[in-house]
């Protein structure tokens, strides 16, 4: 499906994808998230973007549906991605999942299984991330944190090295002024009083609350104020588990 005009002006107005910036975060530890994918995407229009996602399985990564293009190449056990790091391991993308549901990014249903044209090699650098189980309804009020390569300012372009900033939870009343903004399918993250975690991780980056990725990067406000919104896995498990049972 063709992405919306507003997602795809999202799309070529920043470096990194739409709303893909940590800023007023820190610079991870190197390897700290081996889950950790970048993604480097040909668009359908010809365009060169990038996302975030993570590993769940040696050939699947999750991610957004609005990180879908005409090729795709992960990069795992990156941490500065201007380096050519033993540690990573470059595979493309053999089948590209799209949810059915998705049409365009500020509507709900933006995730995406990607599978891999080879299995990943479980190292110290590169690992998986485990999912929430399908009631694991994850409550506002938690702090859990977001990590990728995106800005470090909304001016800036993308960090080289990995970055991490920790985000609250919020209630779904303060996600109000995102008209398709639905709480069963989507997290409210971000406090709008803090503007040190400013903004969040890359598109298709994981939301890690305890260990578990509760959400993926979806879509947020041009002047990266929070709260932004991202993907609730727990609510897609049913599918998520078709998908790699199927495949």
């Amino acid at each position: 499906m063709q992405p919306h005009p507003l997602s795809l002006l999202f799309f070529l107005l920043c470096t990194r994808v739409e709303a893909g910036e940590i800023i007023g975060g820190t610079e991870s530890r190197p390897h700290s998230r081996p889950y950790m994918a970048f993604l480097d995407i040909l668009t359908k229009e010809g365009f060169r973007a990038f996302c975030g996602g993570f590993l769940i399985r040696r050939s699947f990564v999750l991610t957004a549906a609005h990180c879908s293009g005409s090729s795709i190449t992960v990069i795992l056990g990156a941490h500065n991605l201007q380096k050519e790091e033993d540690t990573q391991q470059k595979i493309e993308v053999e089948k590209q999942f799209v949810h059915p549901k998705y049409s365009n990014i500020t509507t709900p249903n933006d995730i995406m299984l990607l599978k891999l044209k080879e299995k990943a090699n479980l190292t110290l650098a590169v690992g998986t991330l485990p999912l929430p189980s399908q009631p694991n309804f994850v409550p506002p009020g938690k702090t859990c944190r977001v990590a990728g390569w995106g800005r470090t300012a909304i001016n800036s372009p993308g960090s080289n090295t990995l970055q991490e900033v920790k985000q609250r939870l919020m209630e779904p009343q303060a996600c109000k002024h995102y008209h398709h903004f639905n709480h069963k399918s989507q997290l409210c993250v971000g406090n709008p009083h803090k503007t040190k975690s400013a903004y969040k991780g890359d598109s298709g980056g994981p939301l890690l609350c305890a260990g578990v990725a509760q959400g993926i990067v979806s879509y947020g406000q041009f002047n990266a104020k929070p709260p932004a919104v991202f993907t609730r896995i727990s609510h897609f498990r049913p599918w998520i588990d078709k998908i790699l049972k199927e495949n």
